[in-house]
């Protein structure tokens, strides 16, 4: 199995950092590269070959570098932000793709399961309505794993402190997958 990451948002948040939460001074694109790295450690002792972890402010590029990687798999780590009362963990998925549905629902188990995030489900993005770049332009399944709202300090907390929680339960649901 071969893996391709893609931590959201520009490296160092310029000129994007994503979503913010001042009152703890956490920036999604610090904790999705924090997971991604994590991550990455986990799938390759578990034997998962990650062929890239690629964080850039083009998804035009990533998705080109991830189609040219001979990936099996795609997945795009974020944080969630909507009004800072919301929280918990959805995973996004392209209509219609089996092995992207199965994929995102092992990584949104294992997130609920492990860390008691409220589970928000999976949550198609329909091209032309709701549609993401990156999953509608890999050429691999796909999921972007919205970690949790890092706008709701309850949900915040949780990615500032257990980062390497998210990658452990992200790892899982990806072997999880292979049994399938």
């Amino acid at each position: 199995m071969r893996v391709f990451l893609n931590p959201g948002h520009a490296p160092n948040g310029q000129p994007d950092p994503g979503a913010v939460n001042e009152e703890l001074g956490l920036r999604e694109c610090d904790i999705a590269k924090n997971i991604a790295d994590e991550l990455e450690g986990y799938l390759v002792a578990a034997d998962v070959e990650v062929v890239g972890n690629m964080q850039s402010d083009s998804l035009e590029e990533i998705c080109e570098a991830a189609n040219a990687s001979g990936a099996d798999l795609f997945i795009s780590i974020h944080c969630n932000s909507f009004n800072g009362s919301a929280k918990g963990t959805e995973v996004c998925v392209y209509p219609g793709s089996t092995a992207g549905h199965k994929l995102g629902q092992c990584i949104q188990t294992e997130i609920v399961d492990s860390l008691y995030t409220v589970d928000r489900g999976l949550k198609e993005r329909v091209p032309g309505i709701n549609g993401l770049y990156v999953l509608n332009n890999t050429s691999m399944p796909a999921v972007l794993v919205e970690t949790a709202f890092i706008d709701n300090n309850e949900d915040g907390t949780k990615l500032r402190d257990k980062t390497d929680e998210f990658a452990a339960a992200i790892a899982r649901g990806v072997t999880d997958y292979q049994l399938l």
